[in-house]
């Protein structure tokens, strides 16, 4: 028994200093977490008002209203300086935004940033180049058509249904989700992501793709188009079809044979009318 004692002496320091460092490092562990979620909160907070902000502006850049430059706002450049800027200002927003949406980009980028923040961050990058373009947009003001009264109010209208198309479509999905504010919040809570699930509701059953559909609405859809405002409005549908090739494959690859019955019942963004007249006569 004396033996024990001495030995327990001889070891209770180092035991000690062991339970107390391992305390103390859990307890460094989960201050820093606690730190780091309210952190996270805001992140997420500010990268989806700045993306709204910028998204609101974008409004009023296309049909030069209220906002300080508009896309035919500026100073005159050479066609060929204006063709060049303006194409470069889309393939970076387009690059970029089609990168940070492979899988093997977001392996590779949650090393360097939170997993919770990934979506945050695509939606940051987002706002930013969106920003970006509208700020650095050399004006082309050759005008391509130009209308006024009723059909001006027609242009008005569908570019509004455009913008509530784009709204809704976040809703109908997962608005909160899209936007990386879900993904932070269930990090907040401990709590993990759901898994994805397939669902096709309301303007999901029309088109496959009704918030493409509403952005390239709001691209075409004003009283005055303009040479710049067409190569943008071109450029960025060019881009939505490129996406939604390879969204499609990977809808494929997640939802095999579901996805593949839904793409042969539902076009991708023109409505059927005549589907839409048949589904409406089973309704009544």
């Amino acid at each position: 028994m004396l033996r024990i004692a001495k030995y327990l002496e001889f070891f209770s320091p180092g035991i000690l200093n062991l339970i107390a460092n391992t305390v103390a490092a859990r307890s460094t562990l989960e201050w820093r977490l606690q730190m780091k979620r309210p952190g996270l909160i805001a992140y997420g907070l500010l990268c989806y008002a700045f993306f709204n902000a910028s998204f609101l502006y974008m409004a009023g850049f296309l049909l030069d209203l209220v906002v300080p430059k508009a896309i035919n706002d500026g100073a005159p450049a050479s066609t060929l300086i204006a063709i060049a800027t303006n194409f470069a200002l889309i393939f970076l927003f387009g690059f970029f935004h089609s990168l940070m949406a492979r899988q093997w980009f977001k392996d590779w980028w949650t090393q360097l940033v939170p997993v919770e923040a990934e979506r945050s961050t695509y939606v940051l990058q987002a706002a930013t180049f969106l920003s970006l373009l509208m700020a650095f947009w050399k004006p082309m003001p050759a005008e391509i058509w130009s209308v006024d009264g009723p059909l001006a109010l027609v242009a008005y209208a569908v570019f509004v249904i455009g913008l509530v198309m784009v709204l809704v479509s976040t809703f109908l999905i997962d608005h909160f989700e899209l936007f990386g504010l879900r993904q932070i919040w269930s990090a907040n809570l401990q709590k993990p992501m759901p898994n994805p699930t397939f669902k096709t509701p309301m303007l999901y059953k029309i088109v496959r793709h009704p918030m493409q559909l509403g952005v390239i609405l709001v691209f075409f859809a004003t009283p005055t188009m303009t040479a710049g405002h067409l190569f943008l409005a071109l450029s960025m549908t060019g881009y939505v079809l490129i996406g939604l090739y390879f969204e499609e494959r990977a809808l494929v690859r997640e939802f095999g044979k579901t996805y593949q019955s839904y793409q042969a019942r539902v076009p991708m963004l023109l409505p059927n009318p005549m589907r839409l007249m048949l589904r409406g006569k089973r309704v009544a």
